[in-house]
């Protein structure tokens, strides 16, 4: 591959924010696993392990979750961020604003912003959802690892035409999704990847996100 078909690639790839119901094939999601799983990982360990969804059972798992959200609370395997400050509030704000334009929800709008928010509960309507875990005695290396699985997981839906999201949000209530899924407890829940055809009339696929140029992100030494 050259580095033009990659480049294309990764512009290509955005956090789809409305689905198509249509399922992907399982052989093109074995595909897309077994690409995934090329990334490095320290010592070989490779401690990704997926818990997939697909037809029914991923209607099951969203109409299960929101009734969760609706009565529980989050509780995390892994903290969240402490604080957004300087330039990482300036992007995160700039995102939420730009989906918010897309939809239509006007600044201040708490109740059209509070529906956009429960859309991550509802898998934004993804066919397929796969719950991403890792080894607890890895910590923060096994999670480091999977960020790369992950990455290379949107990257291979993306070649076959297949949109994707990976969700924090999702994994804050580890506890119901390990009661759900029977994940051990010696396994860390780090993030679901909801994935599948993308809706593309729908507005909240219609905006993109800036990246950051080399100046900001790149000291040079020597």
């Amino acid at each position: 591959m050259s580095l033009e078909v990659l480049n294309t690639l990764l512009g290509d790839r955005h956090s789809c924010r409305a689905f198509l119901s249509d399922p992907v094939p399982k052989e093109q999601i074995e595909q897309i696993v077994t690409s995934a799983t090329q990334v490095p990982s320290w010592c070989n360990a490779q401690p990704w392990h997926l818990y997939l969804t697909s037809g029914a059972e991923t209607k099951k798992f969203r109409d299960a979750l929101l009734q969760e959200v609706e009565a529980g609370a989050p509780a995390p395997d892994l903290p969240f961020p402490t604080s957004y400050t300087g330039v990482y509030q300036d992007r995160r704000r700039a995102c939420g604003l730009a989906l918010y334009r897309a939809v239509g929800v006007e600044k201040g709008d708490r109740a059209g912003s509070a529906r956009q928010m429960m859309e991550n509960f509802s898998l934004f309507g993804a066919p397929h959802c796969a719950i991403v875990s890792s080894p607890a005695e890895l910590g923060p290396y096994g999670a480091m690892d999977c960020g790369g699985f992950v990455t290379a997981f949107t990257l291979a839906a993306q070649a076959l035409g297949v949109a994707s999201i990976p969700q924090a949000a999702v994994a804050s209530y580890s506890p119901f999704l390990r009661w759900y899924f029977n994940i051990p407890e010696d396994r860390l829940i780090l993030c679901a990847i909801s994935f599948g055809y993308p809706d593309k009339q729908h507005p909240a696929n219609a905006f993109r996100t800036d990246r950051a140029g080399l100046g900001e992100i790149t000291s040079w030494i020597g």
